[in-house]
């Protein structure tokens, strides 16, 4: 049985806008259904109203080691 790739965007070491880059790109190619997982070392608050626009939600999650997940899903 295969498992479904996992979507995971490590921006952690990645400088602005990068991050947003690379995430919007996989957002356009995730498939319904799955999960996108975001990385950073901080909240990307300008993410979330493109988000919103673009019909994805998300839950943020803050890691011990100081690292936000942001876990996206498509909305509608």
């Amino acid at each position: 049985m295969s498992h479904p790739r996992e979507h995971v965007v490590d921006g952690r070491g990645l400088l602005p806008p990068e991050p947003m880059q690379r995430t919007l790109a996989e957002l356009g190619a995730l498939p319904r259904g799955a999960e996108l997982t975001l990385l950073l070392y901080r909240e990307p608050f300008p993410l979330y109203a493109v988000l919103e626009r673009e019909g994805f939600v998300h839950q943020t999650e803050l890691e011990p080691d100081g690292t936000f997940a942001i876990h996206i899903r498509h909305g509608r």
